[in-house]
């Protein structure tokens, strides 16, 4: 494992907040069960506890504890959402008092996402389950989509930032609700 990514698992494991590339936009992301590091993040957002955040992870068995509750058929379509060379999805799922309110904010769901990103498959493995992924920038301001835009105007209040490539994504994941199908972003 090369040191960059030894310390931000590090980091995330001490209750720090890191930034890192993702699929489409750079994001911020911390430990989903440590309170004061999700603090940290909707202070640096500028965020409202409201929204919430989603959870990224590396496979389906690291968020598979929050799938309980969804049918056969939601999981396949999730699945094959989270196969290689599709779309990057985020799906919205019950979260059932399984995470934080800061991770499901004012909603009954959880937004979750296996992702292909080999840096964050790499961040999640490393760190042994799903991480939060936030946009790496303030609220209801365009996402940074470069490490020095995230140095520019995060750097001094994150903890480490990861090097590395975005993905091939021309645009952040789409959202879908599980239980509906309905696109919350496309």
């Amino acid at each position: 494992m090369y040191w960059p990514l030894n310390n931000a698992i590090h980091t995330l494991n001490a209750g720090g907040v890191i930034a890192y590339p993702t699929e489409a936009v750079w994001g911020i992301g911390c430990d989903p069960y440590n309170e004061q590091a999700l603090a940290q993040i909707l202070q640096i957002k500028q965020r409202d506890s409201k929204k919430g955040m989603l959870l990224v992870a590396s496979d389906i068995s690291q968020v598979d504890y929050l799938l309980k509750g969804v049918s056969q058929e939601q999981r396949a379509k999730m699945l094959a959402s989270w196969q290689p060379g599709q779309r990057s999805t985020t799906w919205l799922v019950p979260h059932r008092g399984l995470v934080p309110p800061a991770v499901h904010g004012q909603f009954n769901t959880v937004a979750i996402r296996v992702s292909e990103h080999k840096g964050i498959r790499a961040l999640c493995d490393g760190f042994g389950g799903p991480v939060v992924s936030t946009s790496a920038n303030f609220s209801g301001h365009p996402a940074a989509t470069n490490i020095m835009q995230v140095r520019k105007f995060l750097g001094s209040q994150l903890d480490f930032i990861l090097p590395g490539e975005l993905g091939n994504q021309a645009k952040p994941s789409r959202i879908i609700d599980a239980a509906s199908d309905r696109i919350i972003r496309d």
